[in-house]
């Protein structure tokens, strides 16, 4: 029980770092309307699955991940810096279509009521 939440803080942190340099250090205008919405860490803190989404078609969602890709490297280093980590994670981006959902059920919502 330990391990996990040791994983669940120290994913709590790399969020908080991999964040700030989303807003501070990297200029890449593909991430530019990026939104991390979580990381899972594995238990032995050597991978990090980092949840990211971004408004638009398959297309910006495919640019975002590149360029997120581009800055992994950066932000490996720079979490090592920041966080006194035994290992840095390996990090892996996947998409997180939920707010594009949230979104999609707002219209509708208001399509209903606009029909009521």
């Amino acid at each position: 029980m330990l391990a996990g939440r040791r994983s669940t803080r120290v994913g709590g942190q790399i969020f908080k770092e991999i964040s700030i340099l989303l807003v501070e250090k990297i200029r890449d205008p593909r991430v530019k309307d990026v939104t991390l919405t979580g990381v899972d860490l594995s238990t032995d803190l050597k991978s990090a699955r980092v949840y990211f989404s971004v408004i638009g078609g398959e297309d910006v969602v495919t640019g975002a991940r590149a360029g997120l890709e581009s800055a992994k490297g950066m932000l490996k280093r720079e979490i090592g810096r920041r966080l006194s980590l035994r290992y840095v994670p390996e990090l892996f981006f996947a998409h997180d279509p939920s707010i594009e959902h949230g979104m999609r059920m707002e219209s509708l919502f208001e399509e209903l009521k606009k029909d009521a």
